[in-house]
Order: structure tokens, then C-alpha cells, then sequence
């Protein structure tokens, strides 16, 4: 074994290796200071092997080593890799190519590992030398060794600590916000609650002080146009209260489907589904309102428009006022419980007023197209729709251009209900009223092409209208007559009076020569003593 006279330079090889091996150290000092780690020992002996030099490590708490190796050939400017693998079974073994540590390629010189008991070279000499440690490599002063051992039970039971922390910390938040979350919803349930609890009581209390509605129809109006007919049944005049108007009852089933889908879509789209008024429409409406200064908007339903007109006195109908919506509400409320939908509209479509003295859908039809209720076309549905809103504005006779736009917005409301709602839904017809574009404008042409007649009252054949007229008043006095709705059905037979009235005139031109200015004829059946013309 050579001895150290042969090798003159080893010592200084391991003093240049401990050298660079700090200077390593010192390099990679920041990634040691994120893990904790138990002490490095690591030393140098000489092996039987001259061509290699291992540096062993005391593994860290993952079991693998951290190899501090770099350039240490003055000469080598070649860079040495960071990290080279373990051989044998022990992985904190690295390998360091000779000709990195010697000048000399024939230098046996060669390191070996120690538990910090220093440096052996093959000459069995002791260098002293400084340990590895988890911070840095000892310098050649006379200083203590520096080393820190964290065993594996302290860092699991730090661990464990700082678990139990964060499991603590974790349950508090958690429990905080539960809390906060109960008396978030405890406050907002007793808001609620005693909101309800109020609104109960403001209503309850109104419809204690509202008029009763048990039988809605004694509210409804009193009186219906007395007629004189012939004896087929053709109307040769109507007897009107100067202070009321035309009105005949129908019931829903004998008025057209149209004008019930003309009426919902414009009025009250919502009539079907809702309990008598729309929250959301009252909502809108107090918005609107609230935005323009004004009431621009009531939004009352049809049964809300039927208990002002049956239930409120006259000055009660026209109050504009919070309080005074709130009653009609609270009233449409009752009426719907009570009341089923078809009984409501029946009495809404009786009641209203289209103007020109026409009550009710009937009065309405005979006045401006000569029909029945069940006989009214889409357009003039839709024509009569309009006009209840304002019937002395839509007026035909004097404000023709304002009805028809009217009547053009009623046609838009309808189709937008019918392409909504898959069709708009009538409760007095087994099928659902479908519009098209195509119907829409034919019913617009029909209105526009339509001759409206002039609402003055004409009597036909005057003579016998007065006579049968002078008979009803010696037996009923004038108010049962105008409001009792008769039908009085004659025995005059009009192809008979026509002729009577031609037969009439041509003899009184006869004998104009004679000053002759009027006849009289009366045609009466021996038999039955029954008046079959009178001239």
C-alpha cells in the first residue's frame, strides 16, 4: 500500500475536494431549507479501487441522499452532472469520476466514506475534516459540528399537530357560518310570518266592512228594454228608459266564442288562472305609475272592473285612491271563491256598456250590426271588445278613426293570446279560438267595409206601436215597463199592414182633388177578433 511520500499530493486533493465540496454547499443551501432533514454524515476512506471515489450520505426522511458534486478539476472546465444514481444496495452511494478529483490520471488516490470520524487515504492517515450537515459543510476552524436530527415520530406527530389545527380551524369557520345561516333564515321566516299575519288581518278586515255579495245578481242592473213585436217575432220597437238604454240578458252560452276570446285577451289575459286579481299586473300597474307621476295604469281585472260596477257606489267607482284598489281587490277575491268563472263573465258581459244606450253584448250587437250575440263574426267580436274601456270616446258615429284604431289593437291582442297560449281557451265552447295572420286581416277588412247604421230609434208601422204602447201603460206603470224587459207579442201581420199602408196611400192621392190629406184602415179576423193590419 503506498504510503504518503508516494502520493505528495493527496492531502491537497481532499483539502480541494472539501473545499469545492462546500462551496457546493453553500450553492444549493436554499432547497435544503425547505424540508427538514436528519443529519448528514458522510466521510472519506481510501478503497481498493484507484479508478473511482464514493461519497456516502446519511439518507434524509424520504430515504434518499442529496449529492453535492461539482467541478473540482482545475484544469476540467467540463461540468459535472448535479446528480449521479446510486450503485450497490445503498442509494445515498454516489459515484465521482477519478480524473474530477486528481490532476493525474494515475493518481490512486482515492476517497472513502466515514461516520465523521474524519479522512482515511490508502497510507491509513487521518485527515480531520468537518460533517455534512443539513445546512451547509463545516468549515476547517476549530468550530463544533453543526447537525440537525428530526426523528420520523416528530415529524409525524408535527404533523398530526398542525392537522388537528387546520381540522379545528376548519370546524369553527364551518360552525360560524351554520350559525349565521339559522338566524339569517329564523329572521327572514319571522319577517314572512308576520307579514302574512298582517296581510290576513288587513283582509279579513276589509271584507268585513264590504258590501255583501251573496247573491251578486240582485246587484247586478234591474232592467231590460221592453219590445213590441209582430207576430212573427220581428222587433217593431223597443221602449227605452230615457235614463238607462237597450239591455236584453244572455246567458254565456248563447254568446259568440270570439267575442268571449276578444274580451279575456284584451281585458284580462289571466282571467282563467288567477283568484280574482294579478299581482303582477297590480305590481307593473304601481310601477308605471309611480314612473309617469300619474295613474296611467288600473290594472283591473274583469272581476275586479264587475264588483266596482255592482258593489261600489257611484262615488266609490270613480275614486282614484291605494285604498280604493285594495277593497276591489279584496271584493274580486270574494267573488272568485264564490262564484264560478263562467257566472262571472256572464254577468260581466251583461253588465258593461258599449255605448249609443246599448247594455250588455246582445244590446250591443242589435245596435251597431243588426245581430245576435251568437251570430257576431270575429271582427265584429273584436269591434265590441274595444269599446267598454271608453264607449263615449269609441264612438263610431262621431270618432271613427279612434275606433277602428282601437279595434286594430284589440285584433293584435288577440292573435299575441293565441300564438301564447297555443289558442286562446273559452270556457262556453268545447274548442279553443286559433287566429292566423290570414283571419286577422279579413276581420280588419270586414270592420273597415262595414256600414254602421245610425242608432235613432225608428218605429215601424207607428200607429199600432203607439196603440199596443197606450194598452201597456193602462195596465203597468212606466218604470215596470221600461225595466221589466217584456216581449210583447202582437197579431199584426206585416205583409198585410204593407199592403194596408199602399192601399191607403193611393186613395188618398185618389182624392187629393177633394183635399183628401189622410185615410185610416183597420183589418181585423172575424173568427179570433185578432187586429191584422191598422193604418
Amino acid at each position: 500500500m503506498p504510503d504518503k511520500d508516494t502520493h505528495p499530493n493527496s492531502e491537497d486533493q481532499v483539502l480541494r475536494f472539501r473545499r469545492l465540496l462546500r462551496s457546493a454547499a453553500e450553492e444549493e443551501e436554499s432547497s435544503f431549507e425547505q424540508f427538514d432533514m436528519r443529519g448528514l454524515h458522510s466521510g472519506f476512506a481510501h478503497s481498493k479501487s484507484a479508478s473511482t471515489t464514493e461519497l456516502s450520505e446519511e439518507p434524509d426522511r424520504d430515504g434518499q441522499g442529496k449529492n453535492f458534486v461539482n467541478d473540482f478539476d482545475d484544469d476540467d472546465t467540463r461540468p459535472l452532472p448535479s446528480n449521479f444514481p446510486g450503485h450497490d444496495d445503498d442509494p445515498a452511494v454516489l459515484t465521482i469520476e477519478r480524473n474530477h478529483l486528481s490532476p493525474s490520471a494515475d493518481d490512486p488516490t482515492t476517497v472513502y466514506g466515514s461516520d465523521q470520524t474524519g479522512i482515511q487515504s490508502n497510507s491509513k492517515e487521518e485527515i480531520p475534516t468537518r460533517p455534512l450537515t443539513a445546512i451547509g459543510v463545516a468549515d476547517d476552524r476549530n468550530q463544533a459540528p453543526v447537525t440537525k436530527k428530526i426523528s420520523v415520530s416528530d415529524r409525524q406527530r408535527t404533523k398530526s399537530k398542525k392537522d388537528k389545527r387546520g381540522s379545528k380551524r376548519k370546524k369553527s369557520t364551518l360552525g360560524c357560518l351554520l350559525r349565521s345561516g339559522f338566524i339569517v333564515l329564523f329572521v327572514i321566516l319571522t319577517i314572512l310570518l308576520c307579514a302574512t299575519s298582517f296581510l290576513f288581518y288587513q283582509y279579513y278586515r276589509i271584507a268585513s266592512e264590504l258590501p255583501d255579495i251573496q247573491d251578486l245578481r240582485q246587484n247586478a242592473s234591474q232592467f231590460e228594454t221592453t219590445r213590441i213585436l209582430d207576430r212573427n217575432g220581428n222587433v217593431l220597437y223597443e221602449i227605452l228608459d230615457p235614463n238607462a238604454g237597450r239591455r236584453t240578458y244572455v246567458p254565456l252560452e248563447q254568446i259568440s266564442p270570439y267575442l268571449v276570446a276578444a274580451t279575456v285577451a284584451t281585458e284580462d289575459k289571466g282571467f282563467y288562472s288567477h283568484p280574482g286579481f294579478d299581482v303582477m299586473a297590480i305590481v307593473r300597474a304601481f310601477y308605471q305609475n309611480f314612473q309617469s307621476g300619474e295613474t296611467v295604469s288600473g290594472a283591473s281585472t274583469i272581476t275586479q272592473q264587475l264588483a266596482r260596477t255592482l258593489l261600489f257606489t257611484p262615488e266609490e267607482r270613480y275614486d282614484i285612491s291605494y285604498d280604493r284598489k285594495i277593497r276591489e281587490a279584496v271584493l274580486a277575491a270574494e267573488i272568485t271563491r264564490r262564484y264560478t268563472k263562467d257566472e262571472i263573465l256572464e254577468l260581466y258581459l251583461n253588465e258593461n256598456y258599449y255605448g249609443n244606450l246599448a247594455y250588455g253584448v246582445q244590446a250591443a250587437a242589435e245596435t251597431y250590426f243588426g245581430t245576435t250575440a251568437n251570430q257576431l263574426t270575429l271582427g265584429e267580436a273584436a269591434f265590441l271588445a274595444g269599446l267598454p274601456q271608453a264607449p263615449s270616446v269609441y264612438d263610431v258615429y262621431t270618432n271613427p278613426d279612434i275606433v277602428f284604431d282601437r279595434f286594430e289593437d284589440v285584433l293584435v291582442l288577440m292573435y299575441q293570446a293565441s300564438q301564447e297560449q297555443g289558442c286562446i281557451f273559452v270556457s262556453n265552447s268545447p274548442q279553443r279560438v286559433c287566429l292566423s295572420p290570414v283571419e286577422i286581416t279579413e276581420a280588419a277588412d270586414e270592420i273597415k267595409n262595414a256600414e254602421f247604421k245610425s242608432p235613432d230609434i225608428k218605429i215601424r208601422y207607428p200607429h199600432w206601436v203607439f196603440y199596443v204602447r197606450s194598452l201597456l201603460e193602462a195596465q203597468y206603470d212606466a218604470q215596470t215597463i221600461y225595466r221589466s224587459g217584456f216581449s210583447v207579442y202582437t197579431t199584426l201581420d206585416p205583409s198585410l199592414q204593407d199592403l194596408a199602408e199602399d192601399v191607403v196611400s193611393d186613395q188618398v192621392l185618389a182624392l187629393a182633388s177633394n183635399k183628401a190629406t189622410g185615410g185610416a184602415l183597420i183589418a181585423i179576423r172575424p173568427s179570433t177578433g185578432e187586429i191584422l193590419a191598422m193604418v
